[in-house]
């Protein structure tokens, strides 16, 4: 039967639905759409409109360093300044919480000069980076329960879309708990020589990108809430679990739009720029000033044995798990090494007790009340803190 024999009436569903087709296609080409980069040469000179140097790629060489690098680097009077590292982790980022709440309370928690966060690390930075006052809000989003909100299936649609999960409840949460308030507390901080870094991965260009979070906050732009949101979205969406953002950009005069993901991609620790690892050159900008390096991993780094079905998710998650942990431990040897040829200070806590968890109920309240104790109760016996890279 040819195309041309087949007949509707005027209440036929196939013509109906072709007209309801045809229309849609003459509306998507009314509506202005933003492209993507052509290219990578395109992607890498690409800048956010109207706030100058607030981010650089992870792998930039020391000439491709921001020109105003006083806007990066931390300013502090100490002798010492103080960074603290959060890695990603998912629910595993209670245990963060119970490290820093248990700082808080012995009251030598410092205040710190440099914080940065990837993943469910990027959530804890902003309110790390301000301080104890927020250790509350911190236990509450990690321990209270209010996590499994976050777990909202799209059903069966979900295997053929952007992502298994909504991305409602993850970007309503962090509309909620990030106000114009914190924005410009932390602005003020930023104006104080403080530094806050958030990474994401920029899917398009498989790049890892360190943003200034402080300069965004500090930037005036009556857009800069939705874009701190924005990145702190974009580092905690897990690939394919999560959609990724779209981050509108511009290059040579054209805009686009580049897609934003998990900053874990690129790895679970936001250090400092591939180039400075390499180097015998110091972080800090003053002679004579040192640093101290605090690294909490959410995520265990020594073996954890389990028998592995013979099935195929359950194996693809298992090889995932232990990429993670591999890569994880190579930052931080790079880290280490760093540090001893430098002089700073390293100090490493990571769950170092195997806590039954189930990927299946990926923010188990139990789960993130257990790691958060284990956080809490091992830095207040004084065992938390490693000095070397311990893997075992």
């Amino acid at each position: 039967m040819s195309f041309r024999s087949i007949r509707f009436s005027r209440s036929s569903p196939m013509r109906a639905l072709i007209l309801v087709l045809s229309f849609l296609l003459i509306l998507s080409g009314c509506m202005q759409t933003l492209d993507r980069a052509l290219d990578a040469n395109e992607a890498g000179k690409a800048a956010i409109a109207g706030y100058g140097e607030i981010r650089i790629y992870l792998d930039a060489r020391f000439n491709e360093a921001p020109r105003d690098f006083h806007d990066w680097a931390p300013v502090t009077t100490r002798k010492k300044a103080a960074a603290l590292m959060i890695s990603g982790g998912g629910a595993g980022g209670a245990f963060s919480v119970g490290v820093l709440s248990a700082w808080s309370a012995a009251g030598t928690r410092p205040q710190f000069d440099i914080v940065t966060g990837v993943s469910t690390g990027a959530l804890i930075a902003p309110y790390a980076f301000l301080g104890s006052a927020y250790d509350d809000t911190l236990v509450h989003l990690y321990t209270s329960g209010v996590a499994q909100e976050l777990v909202r299936t799209k059903g069966f649609v979900g295997l053929f879309g952007s992502s298994l999960l909504r991305a409602g409840p993850l970007r309503g949460m962090i509309e909620r708990y990030i106000t114009p308030a914190i924005l410009q507390q932390v602005a003020a901080e930023h104006r104080k020589g403080r530094r806050l870094f958030i990474l994401t991965t920029n899917l398009d260009s498989q790049r890892a990108v360190m943003w200034n979070m402080g300069a965004i906050a500090n930037s005036g732009r009556p857009d800069a809430l939705k874009l701190f949101q924005d990145v702190l979205t974009a580092s905690a969406s897990i690939p394919g679990v999560y959609p990724a953002v779209m981050i509108k950009a511009e290059s040579g005069g054209r805009h686009f739009e580049e897609m934003h993901s998990d900053g874990g991609s690129a790895s679970q620790v936001l250090m400092m720029p591939q180039a400075f690892l390499t180097s015998s050159d110091r972080l800090m900008p003053v002679k004579g000033q040192g640093i101290d390096f605090y690294v909490i991993v959410n995520n265990a780094l020594m073996p954890e044995f389990a028998v592995t079905p013979d099935r195929t998710l359950p194996v693809i998650v298992r090889a995932y798990s232990i990429f993670i942990k591999s890569q994880t431990q190579s930052a931080l040897t790079a880290l280490y090494n760093y540090a001893r040829l430098t002089g700073a200070g390293f100090h490493l806590a990571s769950i170092d007790a195997q806590v039954h968890y189930s990927m299946f109920d990926p923010f188990n309240t139990n789960y993130m009340r257990a790691v958060y104790a284990l956080g809490y109760a091992e830095f207040t016996a004084g065992t938390l803190w490693k000095e070397k890279p311990v893997f075992r």
